[in-house]
């Protein structure tokens, strides 16, 4: 990655988060014991890229070695000094106002995390202080809107796809658009950009002017996925398996497009957890879909479910390709068996309390060399767990393809080693070999080594 220009400037949050304690400032110190700066700093730089042609955390902290970022707090309200920052976040010396909104989104959310999480409350299990968490982080960021219409789809794809596949990612943005439904994505470019877009014209066209772009990260993909410009709300969960959680429970329907390992991640942990039994009944539309040139991508993908997780996970998903007017129609129709759904059982629009989700959906998992080795990838063990497992060995993919401390990792230690039943490895190595044929691992006009080896 080239290095850009910079420059040194201060900055002042924009209706929002004016005023930090004494307690608050000093965990943003670099010199405190327990210091946020680094995770800030990273965070910070990432926002500062929007636009970047990069995925690799590792290469933006290494294009901007003496950027830094100090806090300062005065009676009037908190400031923010950047020292050698990359110019492009600015026009003729002021901070583009996406940028500075989503600055400063960060660092709410990343104090939020450090000094508001709530112990454990009584008479409640694991899994549902994480549940009251994950409300509570999505609150604080005034994600939620209460008395609201169900109206969120969530689209899922790759950030690295081609020229078709993104266009047509803008057509079916646009088809929901046009149909009054607002965008909520992980944020970043590819898959993620491209819905969001399309929905901004259309929005314009339906005089639609509060139209929402949310975009969910956490910490080590958004260090190497800046989040792009179109969205006008950024929040950034403690890890991924919270970030996934405020998905399925914010979202009133998903929609996946093709991509790679972190898209076949997200997959599995909705089909993991609508598998379960409390959750038949249940209504998610889910839509799976691309041009006609993404078919083959599809089929293959819909023939690893079938083999790792059965056909009843197949039917848990419609495969509409080419017709993105008739995937916006499937997915309004379906987002209103869930209004319906939810007036009946007196559940909220705005979080999908009803939705059970295991502990074993919801445990942060840590991707080291010896936690993927250990993953039990077999069938002799409850289908949601597989698929539970399933999901982890991609997240580690994702963890060596993009963050910072995964690709150490591998530096110091050489690729994941996955191993399990042979009736599952054999799928999964052609999955992955056909993810890294078709580009789909890393950015256009990357070199991709391979951080796993798939031991059968």
């Amino acid at each position: 990655m080239q290095k850009s220009k910079t420059l040194s400037t201060s900055v002042s949050p924009k209706g929002s988060l004016e005023v930090l304690s004494h307690h608050e400032v000093q965990l943003l110190k670099a010199s405190s014991e327990h210091s946020l700066y680094p995770i800030f700093r990273q965070c910070a730089l990432a926002i500062l890229n929007t636009g970047s042609d990069s995925d690799n955390a590792k290469d933006i902290l290494e294009a901007y070695p003496n950027f830094d970022i100090e806090i300062v707090q005065e009676d009037r309200g908190v400031r923010l000094q950047l020292h050698n920052a990359p110019a492009d976040a600015f026009v003729d010396g002021e901070m583009i106002d996406s940028t500075r909104e989503m600055l400063f989104s960060a660092l709410r959310d990343i104090l939020f995390n450090q000094t508001a999480s709530l112990p454990q409350r009584s008479g409640l299990s694991d899994s549902e202080n994480i549940t009251h968490n994950v409300f509570e982080f999505l609150r604080n960021a005034r994600a939620l809107r209460p008395g609201a219409n169900p109206d969120l789809v969530v689209c899922w794809g790759g950030h690295s796809i081609n020229k078709v596949e993104y266009k047509y990612t803008k057509e079916v943005g646009h088809e929901l658009g046009l149909r009054e439904l607002n965008i909520c994505t992980g944020c970043g470019p590819g898959a993620m950009k491209g819905p969001m877009k399309g929905a901004t014209i259309a929005h314009a066209k339906q005089r639609i002017r509060n139209g929402r772009y949310l975009g969910i990260s956490e910490p080590g993909i958004i260090a190497a996925e800046a989040p792009n410009p179109i969205v006008n709300e950024l929040v950034i969960m403690p890890d991924i398996e919270k970030r996934l959680e405020a998905f399925v429970r914010m979202g009133h329907g998903i929609i996946i497009f093709p991509g790679g390992a972190g898209t076949a991640e997200e997959l599995l942990y909705l089909l993991g957890i609508l598998l379960h039994p409390d959750n038949k009944e249940l209504p998610f539309p889910l839509i799976l879909t691309g041009p006609k040139s993404a078919e083959p991508y599809f089929k293959q993908l819909h023939e690893f479910v079938n083999i790792t997780l059965g056909y009843e996970a197949q039917q848990l998903y419609k495969i509409i390709v080419n017709d993105p007017a008739q995937v916006a129609r499937e997915m309004r129709q379906g987002i209103e068996d869930v209004r319906r759904f939810r007036v009946e059982r007196s559940d909220a629009f705005h979080f999908n309390w009803l939705l059970e989700i295991s502990p074993d959906f919801q445990q942060p998992f840590e991707p080291s060399h010896e936690n993927v080795r250990s993953l039990n990838l077999s069938k002799d063990q409850p289908i949601h767990l597989l698929a539970a497992n399933l999901r982890r060995a991609f997240s580690a993919i994702v963890a060596g393809n993009v963050k910072e401390a995964g690709i150490k990792a591998i530096q110091e230690h050489g690729p994941y080693e996955i191993m399990g039943d042979a009736e599952i490895m054999e799928p999964l190595d052609e999955l992955l070999q056909a993810f890294v044929s078709q580009g789909r691992m890393k950015l256009p006009g990357s070199h991709y080594e391979p951080c796993y080896r798939i031991i059968r």
